[in-house]
């Protein structure tokens, strides 16, 4: 069996502290992408996931007639691996851009360019963890795209797949943030370690996000 790589003392006891069967993003996992976390809340998405949110007081959506969908950002820069390659990243970006402006057509115009009554949603992926199933002590770098470093002897352990992202809404005639969001999802388990992340695995965590945007409500 390898060696575990070493990971500093305060980021191995958050995680510990943590556990993987955390829904929510922690504070020590976040991207630094968004402007303030002090405001986010514990809330339940449309689809009954759970996330951290703030709104605005006076957010009102039925006062914006249009939405651009900018392209999902990874922030920081992205460090493709053997599991996770450049190219499915940018798959990821695209599909979540495309899913987003999918499911939000159905509530408003999406456009290319704002106006005076357009929200401008803005996101960033912030990690991809691929980890052992049902390893609790797994570790995790915050901020950081990566494929989990942590195995198994035999190699032949499941291993979960988690996208996390940030969320912004911005009011195109202000400027002004109207709501953030933070979450997680989660995609399919992948047969072992020497497995690629694919797309595919992620998708039915993008799609859930996109729908969760059409459904959002203050």
């Amino acid at each position: 069996m390898s060696a575990p790589r070493i990971v500093p003392l305060a980021l191995l006891a958050g995680v510990l502290l943590a556990g993987c069967a955390s829904q929510t993003t922690k504070p020590e996992q976040y991207s630094g992408f968004l402007s303030d976390y002090s405001q986010l809340q514990p809330a339940t998405s449309a689809s009954g996931a759970p996330v951290l949110r703030w709104v605005a007081a006076d957010f009102d959506p039925s006062r914006y007639r249009s939405v651009m969908v900018e392209k999902p950002q990874f922030y920081p820069k992205p460090q493709p691996s053997a599991q996770v390659s450049e190219a499915t990243l940018q798959q990821i970006a695209d599909y979540l851009q495309q899913a987003l402006q999918r499911e939000l057509q159905g509530r408003m115009v999406v456009v290319d360019q704002p106006d005076q009554d357009t929200l401008v949603l803005r996101s960033a992926i912030s990690a991809v963890d691929v980890s052992p199933e049902g390893l609790k002590a797994y570790e995790v770098i915050p901020i950081a795209l990566l494929a989990a470093a942590a195995t198994t002897a035999s190699g032949a352990r499941d291993m979960d797949s988690e996208i996390y992202v940030e969320l912004e809404a911005l009011d195109a005639r202000t400027s002004k943030a109207v709501a953030r969001v933070v979450r997680k999802g989660h995609g399919l388990a992948l047969e072992n370690s020497n497995t690629q992340l694919t797309l595919n695995d992620l998708k039915p965590a993008l799609d859930t996000w996109a729908l969760d945007a059409r459904n959002f409500k203050p």
